[in-house]
């Protein structure tokens, strides 16, 4: 069966505090309105919102058995993501994520996995050769179907998250994805230098630095120079950023497999993440096709 969009990696549970402020000021104890966890991290949000798109999506990954695998296997079951999982040995990745009054966050990340963890060829290679695009999260054992994915000519993507342009960790997956995304948040003074660098050193059609409420900035091969896109209007109160940037990657994918101009896929990826701003939790609430549409036309 072909599948639009193939996920590789980045599942978890992501326990939700608020705080009245970042950094959370020393005290023996701070009170909160209340603690949650959420199914959530980058590989979940970024399959939930192309899956509440309308693309055909396969999430694949290892899961603990565990209470927070069985939470994940429940949320991916009643929001219709298909997930298919090994078993992780040492259990689910976990984050704590501590949100401000403004919906800015803070997350403290487990990743859980070991580094000789990997993914079974015989496992993962039916559905990315189904796959018209694969995401790879950047877990360690996502690096290693690169050459697979180029050896079957299927596009890639991944998001580098915060990273700081020089670990050469997070360089692996920029070099060879076909469009990477990134945050400001470490590279605020050489974002330029660090997207001329992921595209004239690796693969990369096109690098997007997102910077939140000031928008994302641009560079596609061939481009000249880098371009600053306008973050897209929230429609209704920010009060948690989590799950933005998954956001941002699915509505970008989602312009992308249609065809789309560039600068259209951009427009769709800001209006994705600006909607899931508006709900409380990771993932609590994702765009789906028709109110894209709406806000994209």
């Amino acid at each position: 069966m072909t599948r639009d969009v193939v996920v590789i990696g980045g599942t978890g549970v992501d326990t939700i505090v608020r705080v009245p402020s970042l950094p959370v000021p020393f005290a023996d104890s701070v009170m909160t309105p209340g603690i949650r966890d959420w199914a959530g991290h980058t590989g979940y949000g970024v399959a939930l919102g192309c899956q509440s798109l309308g693309l055909a999506t396969t999430l694949v990954d290892f899961i603990g058995e565990d209470p927070q695998g069985d939470l994940v296997r429940a949320e991916c079951r009643r929001r219709n993501v298909d997930l298919r999982f090994q078993v992780s040995p040492l259990g689910t990745r976990r984050a704590v994520n501590l949100v401000d009054e403004q919906g800015r966050r803070m997350s403290l990340y487990d990743a859980r996995d070991s580094p000789d963890l990997r993914l079974p060829r015989e496992f993962y290679l039916p559905y990315v050769r189904a796959a018209r695009h694969v995401h790879l999260s950047i877990m360690d054992f996502a690096r290693h179907l690169f050459d697979d994915l180029l050896d079957l000519g299927v596009p890639t993507s991944t998001d580098l998250h915060d990273w700081d342009g020089h670990d050469p960790y997070h360089w692996e997956f920029a070099r060879q994805a076909d469009v990477v995304t990134l945050s400001l948040a470490r590279i605020s003074d050489r974002f330029r230098e660090v997207m001329g660098r992921i595209v004239a050193e690796g693969r990369a059609q096109v690098v997007i630095a997102t910077a939140g409420a000031e928008g994302c900035y641009v560079l596609a091969r061939g481009q000249d120079g880098v371009r600053h896109v306008p973050a897209a209007t929230p429609p209704r109160p920010v009060v948690d950023s989590n799950g933005a940037g998954d956001a941002f990657v699915s509505g970008f994918l989602y312009g992308r497999l249609a065809g789309w101009p560039l600068e259209q896929c951009v427009r769709a990826g800001t209006v994705a993440g600006a909607h899931a701003c508006g709900a409380e939790g990771t993932h609590a609430d994702v765009i789906d096709a028709a109110g894209l549409l709406a806000a994209v036309a």
